[in-house]
């Protein structure tokens, strides 16, 4: 759009979809870079220091593809409801469910990073090829279960850092929950930074 930036940007999308404890909480961040190319392909328009793009916007945007989306996962019968859940089989009834967050504000969380790119490079490369946990933080194995390090970021800086037992099949249940199915990445690229595109955009 020439009234924000007027250039081609990329995207690198991250999935994490674990909390601390292990538990299923799945989200992506994506890295975005500070302008893009010209229409041209022949040079890069920088975004303005203090803005890139409209996030109420985004947010709206974002909103509606996400609910087109899901829906038509529906109608194509690739969602399955169990448990407290199976009611939202019937489409009346999926429908009223997704109608109030249809009018709800949805947040786009978008802002420079603190500490420089390189620091957000780091944070996501950790996680890009590992699932759920790591190996420090298992603290032990025994018949009472699993026992982890995990953070609890509801509490107070000083406290965060809590240890948390699991019976093996609660743990288990929770670490396969990350295992993603097969052929489904983990990072995707978009724009200019998509394999198909890439070589020509950053040459």
């Amino acid at each position: 759009d020439p009234r924000h930036l007027g250039a081609r940007i990329g995207i690198t999308a991250v999935l994490h979809s674990w909390g601390a404890a292990l538990t299923h909480h799945p989200h992506v961040h994506m890295i975005v870079p500070g302008g893009g190319l010209a229409s041209d392909g022949q040079r890069w328009i920088s975004s303005r220091p203090a803005f890139l793009l409209p996030v109420r916007v985004l947010g709206k945007l974002f909103r509606r593809l996400f609910l087109t989306r899901l829906l038509a996962l529906f109608d194509a019968d690739r969602l399955a409801f169990r448990g407290q859940l199976a009611s939202l089989a019937d489409r009346r009834a999926f429908l009223r469910h997704l109608a109030p967050v249809r009018t709800r504000p949805w947040v786009v969380y978008a802002k420079p990073p603190f500490a420089g790119p390189k620091a957000v490079l780091a944070y996501l490369s950790r996680y890009t090829h590992r699932v759920a946990i790591s190996n420090r933080r298992l603290l032990a194995f025994n018949e009472k279960g699993v026992t982890f390090r995990y953070k609890d970021y509801r509490r107070d800086t000083a406290h965060q850092q809590q240890v948390m037992t699991l019976a093996t099949d609660e743990f288990i249940r929770r670490f396969m929950l990350h295992v993603l199915p097969r052929g489904f990445h983990r990072i995707r690229h978009y724009g200019l930074l998509a394999s198909s595109n890439r070589k020509a955009s950053l040459a």
